[in-house]
C-alpha cells in the first residue's frame, strides 16, 4: 500500500470489492495495444534532490505535535519516519544520512538500502526502539496505535504531523518537518523550490479544447487481492487532478466518500475520459487488457479509447517535494499533443 489513506479505505471495503471477479493479477508492463503510459516522471522519481547545502540543525526545539501534545527535539542525529512521504521531506532538507529506517513505501534510491520498520499500519515498535533513534516522526494515521504508545512510552520524542491530502499541504508538510528537525531556513528553502516547480509545471496546461477539461476517474487496484476501488472526493487524487487541468470523474459525479467498490453504474456515472491508476495496480490486473475487463471499464470513454494514464505508486499521493514531477507526469499523458 503506497498511503495510509489508501490503507485504510482498503481495510473498510476489504470486503465489498470483490465485485470484479476474473481480473488476475499480473505483472506484465505491456499497454495491451491501448494507450496506456508510463508515468513520464518515473525514473526522474526513483531519486530524490536534495538541497545543495546540508543543513545544520538548531536544536533543542519544542513543537505541537498533531496529537495534542509538545515533543522537545534535542537531536536529529537518528531519526526514523514512518512514512515514505516523511522520508522524502527528511531526505530531500539534506538530512538523509541521520535517516536510519524506513516504511516500506520510501521507494527511492537513497532509501532503498535502510531497513524497513514499517508497512502502513503495521509500525513494529520493537525495530524502531532497536535503531535508537532520537526522533520518530508519525502521521495521525500511523498505526497501530499499541505500537506509537510503545514508543513514546520508551521516551522517545514522537512527532505527529497530519497527513497531505492535497497541494496546500505540501508547503505546509515540509515546513512542518524542517522546524521540528532545527533546520527552518532549509525548509523555507524546499518549499519554495517545490512551489515555483508546480506552477513551472502549470503553465505548460493547455487551454480546455471544445470538449472542456478531461474526466479522469482514480482507479485503486490490487487484483491479487481483489482489491478494485473507485476514488471518491476524498480519495487525495482530486487536488492533484485539478491541478492538471483536470476533472476528479469520481468526485463529480457525486461520491463523497475516499473509496467505493468499483461497480458498471458508478463508473457509467463518472463516465470518465481517462483512468489514473499507480503502476502496480495497474500490472496487478494485467495491464491495459486485464483493466478492461473489470466491468464498466471497457463501456466508459476512457475504456474506449483506451486512455490509461499511470504514476509510480511511490510518489502518486505523497504531496512532497517531488510532486512537480508527479504534476508533469500527468500533464505528459493526459495531453501527448499539446503539454
Amino acid at each position: 500500500m503506497r498511503t495510509q489513506r489508501l490503507a485504510g479505505a482498503v481495510i473498510s471495503v476489504l470486503a465489498l470489492a470483490l465485485v470484479a471477479t476474473g481480473c488476475g493479477g499480473g505483472d506484465s508492463d505491456d499497454d495491451g495495444g491501448g494507450k496506456t503510459k508510463k508515468a513520464g516522471a518515473t525514473a526522474a522519481a526513483d531519486r530524490v534532490e536534495p538541497l545543495a547545502t546540508v543543513p545544520e540543525p538548531a536544536l533543542p526545539v519544542t513543537v505541537d505535535s498533531a496529537d495534542g501534545t509538545k515533543v522537545t527535539v534535542t537531536s536529529a542525529d537518528r531519526l526514523v519516519p514512518l512514512t515514505g512521504s516523511l522520508n522524502e521531506i527528511v531526505f530531500t532538507l539534506g538530512l538523509g544520512k541521520q535517516v536510519v529506517a524506513r516504511d516500506i513505501t520510501a521507494t527511492f534510491e537513497q532509501a532503498a538500502k535502510l531497513p524497513v520498520v514499517t508497512r502502513a499500519h503495521d509500525v513494529s515498535a520493537e525495530s524502531v526502539l532497536s535503531l535508537r533513534p532520537t526522533l520518530v516522526i508519525a502521521e495521525t494515521t500511523t498505526g497501530p496505535a499499541e505500537a506509537i504508545d510503545q514508543i513514546r512510552d520508551a521516551g522517545i520524542p514522537l512527532l505527529v504531523v497530519e497527513p497531505a491530502k492535497s497541494l496546500a499541504d505540501v508547503g505546509t508538510r515540509i515546513t512542518t518537518v524542517a522546524h521540528a528537525l532545527g533546520v527552518d531556513a532549509a525548509g523555507k528553502e524546499l518549499s519554495t523550490r517545490t512551489a515555483e516547480r508546480i506552477a513551472a509545471v502549470q503553465k505548460r496546461i493547455p487551454a480546455p479544447g471544445d470538449g472542456g477539461k478531461p474526466r479522469v476517474a482514480f482507479l485503486y487496484l490490487r487484483g491479487s487481492a481483489s482489491v478494485y476501488l473507485l476514488g471518491g472526493r476524498e480519495s487525495g487524487a482530486s487536488s492533484l487532478l485539478e491541478a492538471a487541468g483536470a476533472v476528479d470523474a469520481g468526485k463529480e459525479s457525486g461520491l463523497d466518500k475516499d473509496f467505493t467498490a468499483i461497480t458498471s453504474e458508478a463508473l457509467a456515472k463518472a463516465a470518465p475520459d481517462a483512468i489514473l491508476l499507480m503502476t502496480k495496480g495497474l500490472d496487478s490486473v494485467g495491464g491495459a487488457e486485464g483493466l478492461v475487463k473489470i466491468p464498466g471499464v471497457a463501456e466508459t470513454p476512457a475504456g474506449l479509447d483506451r486512455r490509461f494514464v499511470s504514476v509510480d505508486d511511490g510518489v502518486l499521493l505523497n504531496y512532497g517535494p517531488r510532486t512537480d514531477q508527479v504534476l508533469a507526469s500527468l500533464v505528459e499523458q493526459l495531453y501527448p499533443d499539446g503539454a
